[in-house]
């Protein structure tokens, strides 16, 4: 079932046109990878949602009805640009959000205690936020966006300014935040974090979409049919001609890479094992990022 849904939306400023005819499906309780190159389109189908503008013609729908104002408290957005106020204390920035949202200060301060505490900053609650490093000033931002529990939240380059440690710390609150419900949209250049943490992705490029679907759906449908055989011993000739062989010195194997039918798969293993000691063999399927690579080049050749 889609929670939002993106219907033949198409959007313009003076002469350019910023989105033409989109339509997408993001799944209730998903994580979406919304990817796109820059000036592609991202930027301003995440203003059309959050209401910041409007589309031109199309339309959008949230959980089965038109998008309209009362929408605005069940979303959570967290922009690129990040924005707080930087004379104010932590806590009291984030209980200021929490009544924008319409939590009672009772309520905004509870759940403010306990975001402070799991993000390791309960410490710095009475510190004014132009004290924190820029890490920490991410953690408040995102506490803000998620503080008020919205149905979708909207995540623009979240890791932005993070460390490894609290990269992974952040990636686990957005998969906690989907397994409780929420749909996520989540925007990034980052195709590693892509491929880690979202179920389905969408891309536009030129203004318009060009792929979506589930992670391995959009995987398989750009598959060159090769396969990769990590083994030890020596090739001497099979009726199979490898694309590739090197020396993984970290595995201390030998890696070949074939391009062959996959009806042919099984030949290929009995040909190996008449030569040399499989360790495994796998089809190897492009990633995100190849694929993303591949969209974008296509686009600028016409």
């Amino acid at each position: 079932m889609a929670f939002l849904e993106v219907n033949n939306v198409t959007k313009g400023y003076e002469g350019h046109l910023a989105i033409k005819d989109l339509n997408f499906s993001i799944p209730k309780g998903s994580i979406y990878g919304l990817l796109g190159p820059n000036g592609a389109g991202k930027t301003t189908l995440i203003r059309i949602i959050n209401q910041i503008t409007a589309a031109d013609t199309g339309e959008v729908m949230i959980d089965g009805e038109r998008l309209n104002p009362s929408h605005i408290a069940r979303i959570g957005y967290l922009p690129e640009e990040r924005g707080l106020y930087k004379k104010m204390k932590v806590l009291e920035q984030i209980v200021y959000f929490g009544r924008l949202k319409d939590l009672s200060k009772s309520e905004a301060e509870k759940r403010a205690l306990y975001w402070l505490e799991k993000f390791d900053l309960l410490a710095w609650k009475y510190k004014k936020v132009e004290e924190l490093s820029k890490g920490m000033a991410q953690k408040v931002q995102f506490i803000l966006t998620v503080l008020h529990e919205p149905e979708l939240i909207i995540l623009d380059e979240p890791f932005s300014g993070f460390d490894p440690v609290n990269t992974e710390l952040i990636k686990n609150e957005i998969k906690n935040l989907r397994d409780k419900g929420a749909t996520i949209i989540f925007s990034t250049h980052r195709m590693e974090s892509v491929e880690e943490i979202c179920d389905f992705v969408g891309m536009i490029n030129l203004s318009q979409k060009v792929l979506e679907g589930s992670i391995s759906d959009v995987r398989n449908s750009f598959k060159k049919n090769e396969y990769q055989v990590l083994f030890r011993g020596e090739l001497n000739g099979i009726p199979f001609e490898p694309k590739s062989v090197k020396r993984e010195e970290r595995l201390a194997l030998n890696k070949a890479v074939f391009v062959i039918e996959p009806d042919k798969a099984k030949d290929l293993i009995t040909a190996l094992n008449a030569q040399v000691e499989i360790a495994s063999f796998s089809e190897e399927l492009p990633s995100i990022k190849d694929i993303f690579i591949q969209k974008v080049e296509e686009g600028k050749n016409g």
